[in-house]
């Protein structure tokens, strides 16, 4: 049984961690957040100490090793974006691996002097990437491993996700701390296409507004269309019908790729990865945070060259719309 501590346990993506921290059979010896509503940690680990100042939880991982003879093993990290790399450092520094939210951090040179930190520890850093331990998403790697070596395949990405007026006045829609849109919640698709479809070759920004972006990607073995909006209006018809929120959209040579089911049940798996030694590390993601670094201070060209359909005219031209 390995132990554990969380920094950001009151975020939206903390009760994943939680879930896989205890389905992996391991204990939560501690927890830190500002907020203290925390009641799902009831749910999972009620006996863990919880802290809302930074200082007491710091001081109280000290104790514990020190004068306890508690060592921590990992530290799991579910803070705003630019805090992950503060709290990777003070993960570190206490002797623990960090198991960090994605994006790992906002800027490549992050990486860099993470990575100068990590080699004087015997620590590593870990980022969950669960995409790429989707079945689905193996499945399709596997098959695009098997085509031919000069195929370049047409990929449209389409990632719609509301988010109501709470957003904008949250960390999430401060550019500063999140990293804007492609950022914040296209991280993971970028490291999953570039994992599959290999580097980056060209990146155009076509249209970067608050509520929406899009541009062009491409890669060593595919041109890619993607479209990115937390704007609940762009949702097709049918999906708000449903009373859905997301709509996930992954067209490869115009055949849908179906990875919708099981996405938000993959922390566990990506645990179990690092727990075996065989998690995503640092390098992993230099990629994709190189891709979302570039977005972020591009200037979009506007509507030229190969564009995302949704580009043009959401709500006229949707091609998943019912009229």
């Amino acid at each position: 049984m390995k132990n554990f501590a969380l920094i950001g346990a009151s975020g939206y993506i903390a009760p994943r961690h939680l879930k896989a921290i205890k389905e992996t059979g391991n204990n939560l010896v501690a927890a830190l957040d500002p907020f203290d509503s925390v009641g799902i940690m009831d749910s999972f680990f009620p006996n863990a100490d919880f802290f809302v100042e930074f200082e007491r939880f710091d001081r109280h991982l000290e104790k514990l090793r020190y004068e306890r003879g508690t060592s921590l093993d990992y530290t799991s990290i579910c803070t705003p974006n630019y805090l992950h790399d503060a709290h990777i450092r003070m993960a570190l520094r206490v002797g623990s691996d960090a198991i960090c939210e994605k994006p790992l951090v906002l800027n490549p040179w992050n990486i860099d002097s993470l990575s100068k930190i990590q080699e004087s520890t015997s620590q590593r850093i870990w980022n969950i990437l669960q995409l790429r331990v989707h079945p689905s998403i193996i499945a399709l790697k596997q098959r695009i491993d098997k085509a031919p070596k000069d195929k370049v395949f047409e990929i449209d990405l389409t990632y719609l996700t509301s988010r109501g007026h709470w957003y904008y006045t949250s960390w999430k829609g401060d550019v500063k701390k999140s990293g804007g849109i492609a950022t914040n919640i296209g991280v993971h698709f970028f490291d999953m296409l570039i994992w599959i479809f290999g580097e980056a070759k060209l990146n155009q920004v076509h249209l970067h507004e608050h509520d929406r972006a899009a541009g062009y990607l491409e890669l060593e073995k595919a041109r890619v269309r993607w479209f990115l909006s937390i704007n609940e209006e762009l949702l097709p018809t049918d999906v708000r019908e449903r009373g859905q929120r997301t709509f996930r959209s992954i067209k490869i040579e115009d055949e849908e790729v179906e990875f919708s089911e099981g996405f938000t049940d993959l922390h566990t798996t990506s645990y179990e990865r690092v727990l075996s030694g065989h998690g995503f590390g640092i390098e992993e993601t230099r990629r994709s945070i190189e891709v979302v670094h570039n977005i972020r201070n591009t200037q979009p060209i506007g509507l030229k060259g190969d564009y995302h359909p949704l580009a043009r005219d959401p709500l006229s031209h949707h091609p998943f719309a019912k009229f």
